[in-house]
């Protein structure tokens, strides 16, 4: 992985962080995310009216990728929502990690992506620390409660999320390989833009958006840039590294997760998470020098 890579995905884990923790601080996470991607969407436009380069000729494939990994990503949000409401978080949110599983196996079979073996432990043990970061015990019987709970609606939707984060994943990387890495995000932005307006533009639904703006309205403002921010330096990242290790290394956006929470929040940081985040950041260090 090249150095510029290496930044743009920590760059990239950085903003994904920060717009994860404007989330939390909102009371109706769904609308909120709808305005996060209409400030995102407004600034994308504005924004390309300085670019020098004219937008490269759309072809029906390149639409196609736009619009199916929007609605992948659409999805991973749904069924994450859907989770998490549900569910506990200690149960559904290592599963919803699982999308790292599957991503190395796409980019091998799908992509003629090669590991080396410091990149392959690097991932796993990525892996392992995001599946622990909401463990409530060092215990293999802990490790494994998420899996004696395949019955349950709120676990099945955190899998799913997994899931279709991963195939969205496969849809992104071919997507900048193929086109223009930053016209290719701003299709992807205005798509999954279009996809959550048809859900919450509904008349039953319209009044959510209004009360989220007055009551988030700081957090909004804020939130476009970053969102902007995040997307664009992942896109431009995943040209240039594979896929497999991209999607991993961008976990590392937990361990700053962790950090705001301890810093500036003033959580407390606990065995678990610190040793997740010490799993997090040793397997980055491995990806990168693999």
């Amino acid at each position: 992985m090249s150095n510029l890579a290496f930044i743009l995905i920590l760059f990239s884990a950085l903003m994904h962080a920060l717009w994860n923790l404007l989330v939390k601080r909102s009371r109706d996470k769904t609308a909120f995310i709808w305005w996060m991607f209409c400030f995102s969407g407004a600034m994308f436009n504005l924004s390309l009216l300085f670019v020098s380069e004219p937008f490269p000729p759309l072809t029906g494939r390149i639409l196609l990728l736009g619009l199916a990994g929007g609605a992948c990503f659409v999805g991973y949000h749904l069924f994450t929502g859907r989770a998490y409401q549900q569910g506990d978080l200690s149960l559904t949110y290592p599963l919803a990690q699982t999308s790292m599983v599957y991503v190395p196996i796409w980019g091998m079979l799908l992509l003629g992506e090669r590991l080396s073996l410091l990149g392959a432990a690097g991932i796993l043990l990525i892996i392992f620390g995001a599946y622990c970061v909401q463990l409530r015990a060092l215990s293999f019987s802990e490790v494994l409660r998420p899996f004696r709970s395949l019955g349950e609606t709120s676990v099945q939707a955190a899998l799913a999320a997994g899931f279709i984060y991963s195939v969205g994943s496969v849809i992104d990387k071919t997507g900048v390989m193929d086109y223009h890495p930053l016209y290719f995000t701003y299709l992807l932005v205005m798509f999954m833009f279009a996809i959550m307006s048809c859900n919450l533009l509904r008349p039953s639904q319209r009044g959510r958006i209004a009360t989220e703006w007055q009551h988030s309205l700081r957090l909004v403002l804020v939130s476009g840039p970053i969102m902007m921010g995040s997307f664009i330096s992942f896109r431009y990242a995943l040209k240039l590294a594979p896929l497999s290790y991209a999607v991993p290394v961008r976990q590392v956006s937990l361990l700053i997760g962790v950090l705001i929470g301890v810093l500036f929040l003033g959580e407390t940081c606990g065995r678990i998470r610190f040793l997740a985040a010490l799993l997090i950041l040793a397997g980055v260090c491995l990806v990168r020098l693999g």
